[in-house]
């Protein structure tokens, strides 16, 4: 008779796809229904079917991963009083849905405008930044994720048809139509997609206006497991899960008293700082 696994353990596959972050969320205070969807590998014939259609190679971390998964959908909710809200959302299209962007018009009428007609081509790179898509020939553009209608997520071959793997990269497009990259590599997207738990709207953290104050109140409940805490907008040790007055109200409790000089310290004896480097299975504690 075959056991069935324990409420919250995952099959070894679908822990290692998701990096274990199942763990790390059903261990974080409210967090509830952390689900993934499980898919089916996709075969290699659909793969070669949807390069010899579209005309263009999928890079090969790409592909490698509609051969675990033909798509990904993981989603969590946070229990607030006695309701239940949907939060997390991770999605990466299967190979199916892996459509072409720029194939319909923007309206169903005929002889409508299509997102090429709406480009405009005086919004090019600057120094800093690579050269944004277009929305004509010059590049093919591939829906990975459509972001719960906060923009999407999309693979891009810059240099038009016939498309080859390398120049493939992966951008975000905003609701205002706006570019705004991502990375040049597939994993390391999936990377961020996961280290950021599928917060509402995180893309916009890579974008120059940012996460909307809604969802920063979100970010801040559950911080993305990233190095880079500086898209947010306060510190990491503010970090508090639930209301706790003498830690929001301590500037009040305050007394002023004149600072007493204590005894200098032998320069051997002084604790070594580690270099504030992070790791996964160690934080700093609040100061």
């Amino acid at each position: 008779m075959e056991e069935t696994p324990p409420p919250g353990c995952s099959k070894p596959h679908l822990e290692k796809l998701t990096l274990g972050i199942t763990r790390i969320l059903e261990s974080s205070p409210g967090v509830t229904d952390v689900t993934i969807i499980e898919k089916p590998p996709a075969e290699r014939h659909m793969i070669s079917s949807w390069e010899q259609k579209n005309n263009c190679m999928l890079p090969e971390d790409v592909k490698n991963f509609y051969l675990m998964t033909n798509g990904f959908h993981m989603t969590w909710s946070v229990k607030l009083d006695e309701h239940t809200i949907p939060l997390g959302s991770m999605v990466i299209n299967s190979i199916s849905k892996l459509t072409q962007l720029n194939q319909s018009s923007v309206y169903s009428l005929p002889n409508a405008p299509t997102l090429a007609d709406l480009e405009d081509d005086a919004l090019e790179a600057s120094e800093n930044q690579p050269e944004k898509p277009h929305f004509d020939s010059r590049s093919v553009i591939f829906e990975l994720d459509p972001c719960d209608g906060n923009g999407k997520v999309c693979l891009v071959y810059k240099r038009g048809k016939p498309a080859l793997a390398q120049d493939a990269e992966i951008w975000f497009l905003d609701r205002a139509l706006y570019w705004h990259f991502l990375t040049d590599t597939f994993t390391a997207y999936y990377r961020l997609l996961i280290t950021h738990l599928g917060l509402p709207q995180w893309q916009y953290a890579f974008t120059s206006y940012g996460i909307s104050p809604q969802a920063k109140q979100w970010f801040n409940m559950y911080k993305p497991i990233t190095y880079n805490t500086n898209l947010l907008a306060e510190e990491t040790n503010s970090f508090v899960n639930k209301l706790d007055p003498s830690k929001v109200f301590k500037s009040k409790n305050k007394t002023l008293s004149p600072k007493k000089k204590g005894p200098v310290q032998p320069a051997g004896e002084a604790a070594e700082d580690p270099g504030g480097q992070w790791s996964p299975s160690h934080q700093q504690e609040p100061s």
